[in-house]
């Protein structure tokens, strides 16, 4: 995990805090009911503080999306039904 600035130490800080006294609650708006799983309650924290997982999936460039997209539209055209 990389280093988490102070911003996000204080944000994860008070997810946890939330979590510990059964005050955290998940979904929008905390519709989704009381967090029970530590797991759920660390997640919750590193969303909001915008820290990244370790070893997370990299974001694909705009470029080779477009590369991806346009090959799969030439592989469409040449075919008959």
């Amino acid at each position: 995990m990389p280093k988490q600035s102070s911003a996000q130490k204080k944000t994860v800080k008070k997810v946890m805090h939330e979590y510990k006294n059964g005050t955290l609650k998940s979904g929008k708006k905390g519709k989704g009911g009381k967090v029970k799983s530590r797991k759920q309650a660390i997640a919750i924290a590193m969303h909001e503080a915008d820290i990244a997982k370790k070893g997370g999936k990299k974001n694909k460039s705009v470029s080779e999306k477009k590369r991806k997209k346009s090959s799969a539209k030439k592989s469409t055209k040449g075919k008959k039904s």
